[in-house]
């Protein structure tokens, strides 16, 4: 029953063409077109809302949500901690999920970076330099680098489902995995695959992607 208010509100949501931020109908006007009582509408919502699909704003109504990947982004970073903790190897099963997506993505970028995007990465990677130097590349530098190099692909859902990925994949690993780093070869890694793009080569690109992702799997199992 619960589950069947729940889709029938966010059938609502979708016949209606609501963005987010629009404002639904009042729950005693949610009672009357779904024939429901008010705390089932409430629990409804309140489920709802847990998935960003609503937002509650006591005192003002109920609105659309923002319908982001947090939520995702929450299920992938508890399911990989609590299967750490049973004894699985969860960590590099997300690292593996994220290598599949970026490697079959990579040659798709190879010569079609934009310029203001290949300058923008060309900037990213001069600062990991100086951060390596430093000692330590930054876990918001190399996050800035993926989601630049991806933005040429012009598709906002694979973009946010990319961050999700990074997100839990950098959430998880500080609370599961003191993952020591050479920061030079990161940013000798992340040099690469810029290069790569920008010469159009795809197989140097997915090659430098996989020896990426190679190097944080070898770390993880040691």
């Amino acid at each position: 029953m619960a589950r069947d208010i729940q889709e029938r509100i966010k059938k609502l949501i979708i016949d209606r063409r609501l963005p987010s931020g629009a404002s639904l109908p009042t729950e005693t006007e949610l009672m009357e077109l779904l024939g429901v009582s008010r705390n089932s509408v409430r629990e409804a919502l309140k489920a709802l809302q847990a998935m960003g699909i609503v937002e509650i704003r006591h005192g003002f109504g109920t609105y659309v949500g923002p319908m982001s990947m947090a939520p995702m982004t929450e299920g992938l970073a508890f399911r990989t901690v609590a299967g750490h903790l049973r004894g699985e190897d969860s960590l590099r099963q997300l690292l593996e999920l994220r290598e599949a997506v970026e490697t079959g993505l990579i040659a798709r970028l190879a010569g079609q970076v934009p310029a203001a995007d290949l300058a923008e990465l060309e900037t990213i990677v001069a600062r990991m330099a100086r951060e390596a130097e430093r000692g330590s590349v930054e876990a918001e530098t190399d996050r800035a680098f993926h989601a630049a190099l991806y933005r040429g692909l012009d598709n906002l859902l694979l973009s946010e489902v990319l961050d999700a990925f990074w997100d839990a994949f950098h959430r998880v690993r500080t609370d599961l995995a003191d993952l020591r780093t050479d920061p030079k070869v990161t940013h000798r890694q992340h040099r690469e695959i810029l290069d790569a793009v920008r010469a159009g080569d795809a197989l140097r690109a997915e090659r430098a992607v996989r020896d990426h992702f190679d190097n944080i799997r070898q770390r993880l199992r040691s």
